[in-house]
């Protein structure tokens, strides 16, 4: 199994961008103000296909909602997560179950251990990083 590791270069995160298509995202609000959506919303406009993650919401952007990642029965190439930092193992143990090809923590948010764990899994990690900003700088 070929390890994964912590990309922090802007040509590899391009490449990321360039030949995704499918991202879940965790943490995905229902309220259009917060950055989740914002997030999400920029992407679906993009072209990507937005898998939103919430336990309690049925639809959100007019995508249906999986509880977990656990309930994602379809390859996926990003899961972009907006949770605490403390927050983030769990995600990351189911992450490493689904096999994405990256794991992408938003801006502020980091946990070594996860990214450990994925990286040992062959999943890449980019952490304290916005989706939306890097795609709107290295996507022309």
């Amino acid at each position: 199994m070929k390890s994964g590791k912590i990309i922090t270069e802007e040509k590899e995160i391009r490449e990321i961008l360039k030949n995704s298509s499918t991202i879940a995202v965790i943490g995905l609000s229902t309220q259009p103000d917060k950055a989740s959506y914002r997030v999400a919303k920029y992407l679906k406009d993009q072209g990507y296909r937005i898998i939103p993650i919430h336990p309690n919401a049925q639809e959100i952007l007019g995508e249906k909602v999986s509880a977990s990642l656990d309930d994602i029965k379809e390859p996926v190439d990003i899961v972009d997560v907006f949770r605490k930092s403390e927050q983030i193992l769990p995600h990351a143990k189911e992450a490493v179950r689904l096999k994405p090809k990256v794991f992408w923590m938003q801006l502020n948010i980091e946990n070594q251990a996860a990214a450990e764990l994925l990286v040992a899994a062959g999943i890449n990690v980019i952490m304290n990083q916005c989706l939306m900003v890097q795609h709107k700088q290295l996507i022309k």
